[in-house]
């Protein structure tokens, strides 16, 4: 059934000439939104693979309090029909999502099995393993000088880490790791390299469902102390992960575990250099901020900027009715620069406190269950950095075109040692 939706919005969040933008510059668009309509209709994404229906669009949720509110609201605001801004093939959603795209209880069900591997104690285990290879990798960065730091340091330490975790054999963490760029990058022309996005998306995500299921095969034959041994072993009510289970879990640690983390270490290495007094305020005291500080770091970064919920019943918000089967898609980057809830959202202030971001998610059943494990490493890396590297200075990062990841798909950066 077609509700009335109220016109679309003039200030479009939903376009790729957007998405293409600064994060500075999405925000002018973000601030009216939150300031003047904080639940807005918007048109459909540009890119989605399925035709549109007539009068389709999405609810864009701007506002920090409003954000959290659909984030709890899981009876009404449901994951199960796709979290993607774009309309994607069922097939690809199941095979690519994992329990991302899945409600209670099968999501609870499949979290509490998966979460075992990310606990603060699991986390604590790994901790001189991610120590170490955040020390390897400022030794490549110092050996190698002025460099594109993203390519240098932002993308080798979450994969080395999540790969190590999975035992997924060196030869195949590059392959993995690009398959895992192309799930978030389709959108961006320069990284499609003349596919369509369907293409690009349909190629990566082959890719890594077939190295998830080649990894699960050998842990049977084979059992190790890896968390891919775990999952093959593992039951959920009496019942045994099915590959198909098991391989699109392998799709979604790879990208979680790679883009966001990846993309936090470029965003903060930029405003380390535009905010030289922060960084100065580190590196006087590291151990002693550093934790206040990793919140400013994923507030400042967004580094996941939406999801999508859909509407399982009518629901009232701002004076609008948000009908059964509406998007509601919740914009974190703009959560993150509410100034009814930061003060100068706009600064960056590795002394923030309290710092109720909602980079980790809006709290809720999705709440993000890798942010320890995210913590630990943006520790381990920028310990190295700002003690071997203290003027390491950033230049201008070329942006990443798409609406899931703030993407920065290069960065130069000079030593200055």
């Amino acid at each position: 059934m077609t509700h009335p939706r109220p016109g679309y919005d003039d200030v479009s969040v939903g376009s790729l000439e957007f998405w293409g933008r600064t994060p500075a510059g999405r925000e002018q668009n973000l601030k009216i939104l939150r300031d003047e309509r904080p639940l807005s209709w918007q048109r459909p994404a540009e890119g989605s693979m399925l035709p549109q229906e007539e009068g389709a669009g999405f609810w864009a949720v701007t506002r920090h309090a409003d954000i959290q509110a659909v984030s709890k609201n899981a009876q009404v605001f449901r994951s199960g029909q796709g979290i993607m801004v774009e309309d994607v093939p069922e097939d690809i959603l199941e095979a690519a999502s994992s329990f991302l795209a899945t409600d209670a209880p099968r999501h609870t069900q499949l979290r509490r099995l998966v979460s075992a591997a990310f606990t603060p104690k699991q986390v604590r285990r790994i901790e001189d393993q991610i120590k170490n290879q955040a020390r390897v990798i400022v030794d490549q960065l110092v050996e190698v000088g002025d460099c594109d730091f993203v390519d240098q340091v932002s993308r080798k330490l979450p994969m080395w880490t999540i790969y190590e975790m999975c035992g997924l054999p060196e030869e195949h963490r590059e392959p993995a790791a690009h398959a895992a760029d192309g799930m978030v990058s389709w959108s961006d022309e320069d990284v499609r390299q003349g596919k369509e996005p369907a293409e690009l998306l349909n190629d990566s995500l082959i890719t890594l469902i077939n190295i998830g299921i080649d990894l699960a095969e050998d842990r049977r034959a084979r059992p190790r102390d890896d968390l891919m041994t775990n999952l093959v072993q593992a039951e959920v009510d009496g019942e045994k992960l099915t590959d198909e289970d098991i391989a699109a879990f392998f799709v979604l640690l790879s990208v979680a575990g790679n883009d966001t983390t990846r993309n936090t270490i470029s965003r903060t290495m930029q405003a380390l250099t535009e905010f030289p007094d922060q960084r100065k305020i580190l590196q006087a005291d590291f151990d002693g901020t550093i934790g206040v500080a990793i919140e400013e770091f994923v507030r400042w970064a967004s580094p996941v900027m939406t999801f999508r919920r859909t509407a399982a019943e009518d629901f009232e918000m701002h004076g609008q009715t948000i009908h059964e089967g509406d998007w509601v898609v919740l914009y974190y980057a703009s959560g993150n620069r509410d100034d009814r809830v930061f003060d100068s959202p706009n600064t960056f202030d590795v002394r923030r406190t309290p710092n109720q971001h909602v980079g980790f998610g809006g709290g809720g059943p999705h709440f993000c269950m890798g942010n320890v494990l995210a913590k630990t490493q943006l520790r381990a890396i920028f310990h190295q950095l700002l003690h071997r590297v203290p003027d390491l200075q950033t230049g201008e990062p070329v942006q990443l075109v798409g609406n899931f990841v703030d993407g920065v798909k290069s960065m130069p950066c000079t030593l200055n040692l």
